[in-house]
Parts: C-alpha cells; sequence; structure tokens
C-alpha cells in the first residue's frame, strides 16, 4: 500500500457512521416523536410532493430459509413458508392506514423490496402483495421497481410475475465466490447459479442488474476477491455495490460464529479495499458516490454526472422524492422532516397492525439544524462537494469548520469561505468528511462502540 494513502487509512479507520439519515439512528431523539406527530408529517409531506415528485415505498419481506452470518439486517429464519400469506395481508393493512392519512392516490414513483429475502416468497404470493399495493395507487412514468434476491432460490418465474408488475431492477448477493468463505458465512450461491438468474433477468428484460460485493469478510483473502471480481466482471453486471463487511457482534449474534481472527486485519482490510476498487475501474466500471460502481450506460452513472444522484434508507438511486414509506417490520420511513421505525419483531408488528394502529415505535422530528446538516451530509454523499451561504458556516454548525480544516490539511477536501470540494483522495473517506457535520455526535460522544469502522 503507498505510504501516504496507509497513514491516511490508520488515521481515518475509527467507528463513523455510514449516514443513510441524519441525525442517524443512535441519537434519534424520541422528545421529537409521538405516532401523532408521524402521521402529521407524512400528511404534510405527502400534501407538499406527491404530485410533483411522488413518493417511495419500501417494503421489508424478513424471511430466509437460513442465516447467513455475516448479515446485519433484520430477518426471520423459517422454512415454513405459511408464513408468507398472513404477513402480506399485514403489510397490505399497514399501506391502507398510510392511504387513510393521503388526501389523494399516491402516485408511486419508486418501489423497492428488500430483506430477508424477497424470493423466499411465491412468484403467487409476489403477485399478490404487489398488486394489492399497486390497485390504490398511481404509478409515475418513470416509476423504478426493484428487489433484492438470492441466487440459490430465485427462479424465473419470480424474474417474469415481477417483471410483469413493472420491476425492471435486479439485485443479487453474491459476497464471495470463495468457497471457505461462502462456508463460514453460510452463504452458498454457484457461479452458475448467478449466471443463470443474470442470463435468465436480461432476456426477460430486466434493464439493470446489480450485485452485492463485500470486501473483509472473514477468510477473504487477495486471491479469493481477484478470482470473484473477475468472475463478476465476466457477467457484467450493470451496477456494483462494493462494501465493507460490518463486524457487530454485540448487535448480530449470528456473526459469532467466527471470531476477530478469522478477519483481515485494518492493513489487510484496506489492501482488500483498494484491489477491489482497481479491478472494478480496470473492468471499465466507474466510481458512484460511497461503495458503488456503475458501467457509464447505468442510469446511476447518469445521474450523478447530471448532479440527480440522492441516497435514502434504499442506498443511491437517481430517483429523488421527499416522502418515503418504509412498510413491514422493522421498516425505516422519512416524510423528510421526520423519520419513524417499525417495530423490530415479527410478532408484535403483526399484533399491532391487526389492531389497525401504525406500527411505528421509535422516530425523530428534524429540527431546522438537522435539516440543514442533512442537506451537508447529503450533498457529500451524492455530490462530493457541498455549500453555504454566509463566509464559512454560520450558527451551530460553526464547530465543523475546525474540523473540516484538519481534513483539508490531509488532502482530502479543498475547502473555501462558501463550501467545500471533495478530493479524489477524499472520496474514499466520505463518511469522515460527514462526521465533521453531525453536531449531534461531536455534542454526545459515544461511550462504546455503536458504528461499524469507516474502512
Amino acid at each position: 500500500m503507498e505510504q501516504k494513502h496507509k497513514a491516511l487509512v490508520d488515521k481515518y479507520n475509527v467507528p463513523v457512521p455510514r449516514y443513510t439519515s441524519y441525525p442517524t439512528m443512535p441519537y434519534w431523539d424520541p422528545r421529537t416523536f409521538d405516532r401523532r406527530r408521524w402521521e402529521d408529517s407524512v400528511r404534510f409531506s405527502f400534501l407538499e410532493s406527491n404530485v410533483a415528485s411522488g413518493i417511495s415505498l419500501y417494503i421489508h419481506l424478513p424471511f430466509c430459509e437460513s442465516l447467513c452470518t455475516y448479515c446485519g439486517c433484520n430477518t426471520r429464519i423459517t422454512k415454513n413458508h405459511s408464513v408468507e400469506e398472513p404477513y402480506i395481508a399485514a403489510v397490505v393493512k399497514e399501506w391502507a392506514l398510510y392511504l387513510e392519512i393521503f388526501d389523494s392516490t399516491p402516485i408511486i414513483r419508486e418501489l423497492h423490496l428488500g430483506g430477508g429475502t424477497p424470493t423466499f416468497f411465491s412468484p403467487e404470493n409476489l403477485r399478490l402483495l404487489i398488486s394489492s399495493i399497486l390497485k390504490d395507487a398511481d404509478v409515475h412514468p418513470e416509476a423504478e421497481f426493484s428487489f433484492e434476491a438470492h441466487p440459490a432460490n430465485t427462479t424465473e418465474e419470480h424474474l417474469q410475475v415481477l417483471f410483469d408488475l413493472g420491476f425492471r431492477r435486479l439485485s443479487l448477493g453474491i459476497q464471495d465466490f470463495d468457497p471457505r468463505v461462502q462456508f463460514i458465512i453460510n452463504r452458498h450461491q454457484s457461479v452458475d447459479q448467478v449466471r443463470t438468474v443474470t442470463s435468465q433477468a436480461r432476456s426477460i428484460g430486466y434493464t439493470s442488474i446489480n450485485y452485492d460485493l463485500i470486501y473483509g469478510l472473514p477468510l477473504q483473502n487477495m486471491e479469493g476477491l481477484v478470482n470473484t471480481i473477475n468472475i463478476v466482471a465476466g457477467l457484467e453486471p450493470d451496477r456494483i455495490a462494493f462494501y465493507s463487511y460490518a463486524h457487530v457482534p454485540w448487535i448480530k449474534p449470528g456473526q459469532r460464529r467466527f471470531t476477530e481472527a478469522d478477519l483481515p486485519d485494518p492493513e489487510q482490510k484496506s489492501k482488500l479495499q483498494e484491489l477491489g476498487r482497481t479491478l472494478l475501474l480496470n473492468y471499465g466500471y466507474r466510481e458512484i458516490g460511497m461503495d458503488h460502481f456503475a458501467l457509464p450506460a447505468d442510469e446511476l452513472f447518469i445521474a450523478e454526472k447530471d448532479g440527480r444522484l440522492h441516497r435514502n434508507f434504499m442506498g443511491y438511486t437517481e430517483q429523488h422524492t421527499q416522502l418515503l414509506v418504509g412498510l413491514g417490520v422493522s421498516s425505516i420511513s422519512d416524510s423528510w422532516y421526520a423519520f419513524a421505525q417499525n417495530v423490530k419483531t415479527l410478532e408484535e408488528y403483526l399484533s399491532i397492525v391487526k389492531k389497525g394502529e401504525f406500527p411505528v415505535f421509535k422516530g425523530h422530528g428534524l429540527s431546522d439544524e438537522d435539516l440543514q446538516i442533512r442537506r451537508h451530509i447529503l450533498d457529500i454523499m451524492c455530490k462530493q462537494h457541498t455549500s453555504w451561504r454566509t463566509a464559512r458556516i454560520a450558527g451551530g454548525l460553526s464547530e465543523a469548520w475546525k474540523r473540516l480544516e484538519a481534513l483539508e490539511a490531509d488532502g482530502l477536501i479543498n475547502l473555501s469561505d462558501h463550501g467545500l470540494q471533495v478530493t479524489d483522495t477524499g472520496k474514499r473517506f466520505l463518511r469522515n468528511i460527514c462526521l465533521c457535520f453531525d453536531a449531534r455526535l461531536w455534542a454526545d460522544k459515544p461511550s462504546t462502540q455503536l458504528f461499524s469502522m469507516a474502512i
């Protein structure tokens, strides 16, 4: 590793949020939130934005037949598929609660199925779910529908049914093709399975296919990563998410299947990141925001080039809606002015929805300063620059200036009185740059580790 880059990695490889929201979840203030405030916030945001830009929907489908031990998602492990229909009924009923507070027909601009494993559900039940959601909504002419899939259980019928319902984007969880890594993380899919699903999706008409790859997994090494990326490049997915494994066994006990001794040390992990990034760039992929790569013809690359890239709880997207409604257990919703998360256990979720109540259990109403900081963080994550009107940063954000000056000295950003621009070096430290603006974290520094490491 080049010496200067190694020194930067050593300095900035600290626990830091991923900034899918601001404030980050550990800093949500319960004093700013209750169910009535949440409903009012949704009602206002819908009225303000639905006609102009539509809304986004995220539907969490938590079931998996086996536990992937690296996974940090909210899942329910079962081979009992009788759970599908009751869960769908609950999700549809939760959606009906939102329909009651909308003042007109919702226009769906973006819809994403996440998990868990959405393809745990039968094609027939996925048709039931999506058709039930869409029957009381209009679909925006530029809508993007996407879903996550496990290559080992995604059938051609899954692909065809969802395509017929409007889905054009598919994301396959690969992680690593090394058999040793697959064994220790309990995530098994063959190259042939991935090739088959990819080929079938393209034949049906899907226009964008994403592969998820992870660096820093237990037993992962340079040789195995090179082999994985060579195989992936040969299959030519339109997009690749290449992101860091987050080791949080105190949150996800399944990660205790292995120990820190099985993980690459920080220097090895940084080398894996740099190797993967270099290989992807050499194969013609372009770096998008943080941890994402796309071919030049893909909409994600075009959106970044045109300044339209957006980021929300679903990740990077070229669609920008103000209101994101999350349905299902543990889903997170965002009205722009407030966040809300659904209860995390399946039984509690089903019980609350059955009573005709919103299943949210915590959230946060954003202050004016929160909204200002949120804009800066979004701009840095999506555009690699941000600006402010007054000389330097005004008001309660003035402390951020001192922290930014230290990053400029290390070559991560270029500062002016009215903004900052991320440098090429700084693109690999976006989370650290955003950290400078995180007023809530700096006012109350955590005494224990809340976040994954930056690298």
